[in-house]
């Protein structure tokens, strides 16, 4: 993986990476713990897992319109780089033309 020269963009991909192993370890516990758990405990559970994915997604849409901004050719070829200008290829950020 690229460094992000973004400190923002880096931070959403650690919070990313965080949550989603959180959400992985919430997920096993449920499989180690009874399943006649105290129903508050249960629902609290239930209240962190549906944080943590808004959160991940909230992240992920972050860090995708970075992307689209700063997305950089993959092909090489006088083809593929002739349908790109090069105003597009500033990474900055300035948005579509």
């Amino acid at each position: 993986m690229v460094a992000d020269s973004d400190s923002r963009i880096a931070w959403h991909r650690a919070q990313v990476r965080r949550h989603r192993e959180t959400l992985r370890r919430i997920e096993t516990a449920k499989f180690t713990v009874s399943e006649n758990s105290d129903s508050r405990a249960v629902a609290q559970a239930q209240n962190t897992v549906a944080e943590l994915k808004d959160k991940i997604r909230q992240s992920e849409q972050i860090i995708a319109v970075h992307d689209r901004q700063a997305r950089r050719p993959l092909a090489t070829d006088l083809r593929s780089l002739s349908n790109i200008h090069w105003s597009d290829w500033n990474s900055q950020g300035t948005g579509p033309r």
